[in-house]
This record gives structure tokens, C-alpha cells and sequence, in this order.
């Protein structure tokens, strides 16, 4: 079953088995009322570009946003949307699905033990009609972060960076870090084998201009029409 999921700034795309889209639904719900409630109480959580230390009271949600952050010196928002996208994953999991994508924005919480295609969207020639082949056992991340892509923000220059973790958010706030990282073609190895040594990550890439870096495990790479991947892709 493939259905698109939104409320407000929130556009998502969920692959799992037939029946589950109340409990997604009320789980994009539930994460989003975690972090509103985190920003109403304290708006600089939700500015700051900088790490950010967890109260004992915050939720679970956001007390992950807040490691990740620190592990990727960015601000806590920038693994907002790797964590609504795990939350909702998760609870799919737990309702006894059988496989979870979850596309946040290019941002993907994955489970599927079979192998499926996550198409590589970038501004970048080099990635046209690429792949990943990637199955898990387990939910994993794949989040990327982009200057030339989409709306979110990147105060690099990469027209993709991309980081894979077990960890969803942690995922996504490097990737961000990633992205801010690379400034150019010179900047390219050295952005990568630093994020890729982070504890939790399992591996990278970010390309600029005519350059293409890879640092750790990554899944296969293949050719595919990634005209008929989605939701499967990953992008800013």
C-alpha cells in the first residue's frame, strides 16, 4: 500500500501493508505535537543552528533530536523531518507491518527485508537514473540535504549529500552537517570522511561540480528509471 500523508508543512509519502493509514496519520499527529509543543515552550529550540541539551521532560522524540544534534554539531531541527519520519515507521512496525518506507522530504525511515530501489533525485547529472538497492531487517535512515534542492537549508554548496545510520535522526542531522561542510569540489573528501567517521554512521556521499565523494558502507548503486521509484527516493 502507497499513500501520500500531509498536514501543514508535512508531505509525506508511506509504503506499508493495506489498513495502516489512521495509525500513520496519527502518528505524523503525535510526533508533530511533541516538537510544537517543545517550540511553544521554547522558541529557541526551534531557531538555533546550534546543538541543543535535552530536558528530562522532553519527549522521547525530541530528546533524539537533541543527541542527534549534538553528534552532528547542527541544530536539533535539522533532524526534524528523519523524526517524524522514524516515529511513523515505527509505529507501522509495531502495528505488525511487514515493510515501512517513509519519505519525509527526502529524508526516509526504511524497513523492508526484500530489496527495493531508492531512486538518487539530485541536480547533478551524474546521479540521473541511479539507485540504491537497499533491503534492512531493521528501520535505518537515508537522509539527504541539498543547496540546490529543495526548500530546506543548506549553507554548503553540494547538490546532494546523503548519510545512512541506524539512526533516523541522526541521519538527517548530518546530512545537513554534511551539506554545510562541502564548499567546493577542494572540500569534497574531507567533508565526507568526517561525517562518515561520526559515531553511528554508517556511510556517505555528497557530490559539487563535476565531483563525487564516498566515505563508508553504501548500498549498491544501479541504473533504474527513477521516473517510477517513488516514493523511494531520496532528495531535499
Amino acid at each position: 500500500m502507497r499513500f501520500p500523508l500531509s498536514y501543514r508543512e508535512s508531505i509525506l509519502t508511506v509504503v506499508c501493508d493495506d489498513g495502516l493509514r489512521d495509525e500513520a496519520f496519527d502518528a505524523l499527529m503525535e510526533a508533530r505535537f511533541s516538537i510544537e509543543s517543545k517550540i511553544a515552550e521554547d522558541p529557541f529550540f526551534g531557531m538555533t543552528y546550534y546543538p541543543y541539551e535535552a530536558s528530562p521532560s522532553d519527549d522521547d522524540i525530541v530528546r533524539r533530536m537533541c543527541e542527534a544534534s549534538k553528534i552532528a554539531d547542527v541544530g536539533p531541527m535539522a533532524g526534524v523531518a528523519g523524526a517524524v519520519a522514524v516515529h511513523i515507521a515505527e509505529r507501522l512496525v509495531s502495528e505488525g507491518s511487514s515493510h515501512a518506507v517513509v519519505e519525509n522530504g527526502g529524508d526516509i525511515a526504511f524497513y523492508s527485508p526484500e530489496p527495493r530501489l531508492v531512486g538518487i533525485f539530485a541536480d547533478h547529472p551524474v546521479f540521473r537514473d541511479l539507485a540504491f538497492s537497499m533491503s534492512s531487517d531493521r528501520i535505518i535512515g537515508m537522509c539527504s540535504s541539498s543547496r540546490t534542492v529543495g526548500p530546506s537549508v543548506s549553507l554548503g554548496a553540494s547538490s546532494i549529500s546523503t548519510v545512512i545510520s541506524d539512526d533516523v535522526v541522526l541521519a538527517d542531522c548530518c546530512a545537513t552537517a554534511l551539506g554545510n561542510l562541502v564548499k567546493d569540489e577542494g572540500s569534497l573528501q574531507g567533508a565526507v570522511t568526517d561525517i562518515g567517521s561520526r559515531n553511528g554512521v554508517t556511510g556517505c556521499l555528497a557530490c559539487c561540480g563535476d565531483k563525487v565523494a564516498m566515505f563508508g558502507n553504501l548500498p549498491e548503486i544501479v541504473r533504474a528509471d527513477c521516473s517510477e521509484l517513488d516514493p523511494y527516493r531520496t532528495r531535499a
